[in-house]
């Protein structure tokens, strides 16, 4: 589907921006760019008039030529959704210069803005793909096993007999499996229909791309993009320590059923003393997550001796905080540049965590990257770690093994009225974002007054560019594209929990915030 347009002449907007003064550039591409495209598609005549776009490359110099080549790959993606196959018209026109984007590739040098730019641009042609591998695979063009195999990818055909789903993001180099995790991939790969198989092939596609060419437009734009990866965290013990009831017992004033918000006894087990409710305790890992998990023993058991083989496996959480997370703040941050360090977070943690009496919550805790900043800050004793997601808090427990954790959801927070004295929120309130207000209400609720919610989060980008590849990124978790905030609307919702922002701030489309529980 096109859209309307109204801008100039595209001669005028491409003799204006070629001619640009530096300062001016970004706002000149910004003209020239509407002209042509949008995140809902491309505007109409962008299929005619796309020659005059090859064109221009002629007469441009470096830094000109690899904002072009970004606006031709945006165009070349304009149609994905209603053409897969790659046939619709504004992707046909851009192919028509392949032979000029080749010619460019061989020129552009290894590790220049320019050659991501035109990597990005030609991972859009899978029909071309032995020819456009053979010239990416030059030792000119020194091309690193992440952006090979990103190209290759987004360039592959699906092979509907034995499908590679996930594990390519931010690049397949970046995936070092064991066994135990290809099997777990076999295992869920097999389940899907034909028709699933497809729709994650293409989301898998997607965010290939749009890692690819939001890399290659911040490169463009400043010279230089780092791709970072974090230091592995400290080695865990093999095996999950053991906590007893007692570790929560501590906590038996904040605590409550989440079945009918009784207390909590935890006399050798943990059960609702109103409902008679028995929550699974393994290896300090209570799971609070759903309801009654029946009357008879012998279902208590299998439930527990669940708990015991899952927390077992083998966990990604070591490997999302060194590769996966650092990536994320590339796309969701603008973290390019690396403007916001671990250090930085960890520091605002430390310096913005004020609770009042009560346990402290790390929330969404994760691997427990910033569960230890917070012990570190307010003691083992406050803290309650709570995930939703088991293998993270896995990895948690290896890393602290005095810190409880609970199994729960964020949306029906399994504490009562005002018994929290700080709530920690970091990295995660977008990875809910229909519901997030949901959860702020809930954290409003169970937080003492004078209490604060720390809150690292990410807004969407200013730049629209920018903003459609955030948007253009389709985990598993969030098959629909990612969907990040507008900070006043982030703020609507901490004000109507009965929490008063301290502090905001944050560089790029960071989000940090500090908020007090008010009476």
């Amino acid at each position: 589907m096109s859209h309307p347009s109204t801008s100039p002449v595209l001669t005028d907007l491409l003799d204006a921006f070629r001619h640009a003064e530096d300062e001016d550039l970004q706002e000149g591409f910004g003209r020239l760019a509407a002209a042509l495209w949008s995140a809902d598609g491309p505007v109409d005549g962008a299929a005619e008039r796309t020659g005059a776009l090859v064109a221009a490359l002629d007469a441009a110099d470096a830094r000109r030529t690899g904002h072009l080549v970004v606006l031709l790959g945006l165009l070349a993606e304009t149609e994905y959704q209603d053409h897969p196959a790659g046939d619709g018209p504004v992707r046909t026109a851009v192919r028509r210069g392949l032979d000029r984007y080749l010619e460019l590739l061989a020129d552009s040098g290894a590790g220049t803005p320019l050659t991501l730019a035109l990597v990005y641009l030609l991972a859009h042609f899978p029909e071309e793909r032995e020819r456009i591998l053979a010239a990416a695979a030059t030792e000119e063009l020194a091309l690193d096993e992440h952006d090979l195999t990103r190209l290759e990818r987004a360039l592959r055909p699906l092979d509907p007999e034995a499908p590679d789903l996930g594990r390519c993001w931010p690049s397949p180099a970046a995936w070092n499996l064991n066994d135990d995790e290809r099997g777990f991939d076999t295992e869920w790969i097999k389940a899907l229909t034909p028709e699933q198989i497809a729709a994650n092939w293409n989301n898998d596609t997607r965010t290939v791309l749009a890692y690819a060419g939001m890399r290659a437009y911040w490169a463009v734009r400043h010279g230089s993009v780092n791709e970072t990866s974090y230091p592995a965290p400290e080695a865990a013990g093999n095996t999950v320590g053991e906590l007893g009831p007692d570790a929560f017992a501590r906590h038996a004033d904040a605590l409550r059923c989440p079945s009918c918000d009784g207390r909590l006894g935890y006399d050798g087990a943990v059960r609702c003393a109103s409902c008679a409710t028995t929550y699974p305790l393994a290896q300090g890992l209570l799971d609070l997550s759903r309801g009654a998990t029946g009357s008879q023993a012998s279902e208590e058991d299998d439930t527990a001796d669940l708990l015991q083989k899952l927390a077992a496996m083998p966990s990604m959480g070591v490997y999302y905080e060194t590769v996966l997370r650092p990536a994320f703040l590339r796309i969701a941050g603008l973290n390019w540049d690396d403007a916001v360090t671990p250090a930085d977070e960890d520091t605002y943690l430390r310096d913005h965590t004020r609770p009042v009496d009560g346990p402290v919550l790390d929330l969404c805790a994760g691997a427990g990257r910033w569960t230890a900043v917070l012990e570190q800050a307010v003691g083992t004793e406050r803290l309650i770690a709570q995930d939703l997601g088991l293998p993270m808090l896995t990895a948690l427990r290896r890393a602290l093994p005095e810190v409880p954790a609970v199994i729960a959801s964020a949306l029906t927070l399994p504490y009562a009225d005002a018994s929290i004295g700080a709530v920690n929120c970091w990295n995660a309130l977008q990875a809910f974002p229909e519901q997030a207000d949901i959860a702020i209400s809930e954290i409003g609720r169970v937080l003492k007054p004078g209490g604060t919610f720390t809150l690292l989060t990410f807004r969407w980008a200013d730049d629209p560019v920018d903003r459609y590849f955030q948007g253009a990124h389709f985990f598993p978790s969030r098959p629909a594209g990612m969907l990040l905030f507008d900070l006043e609307e982030v703020r609507g919702w901490l004000t109507a929990a009965g929490l008063t922002v301290r502090e905001q701030s944050g560089t790029g489309s960071f989000v940090f915030i500090t908020a007090e529980r008010t009476a």
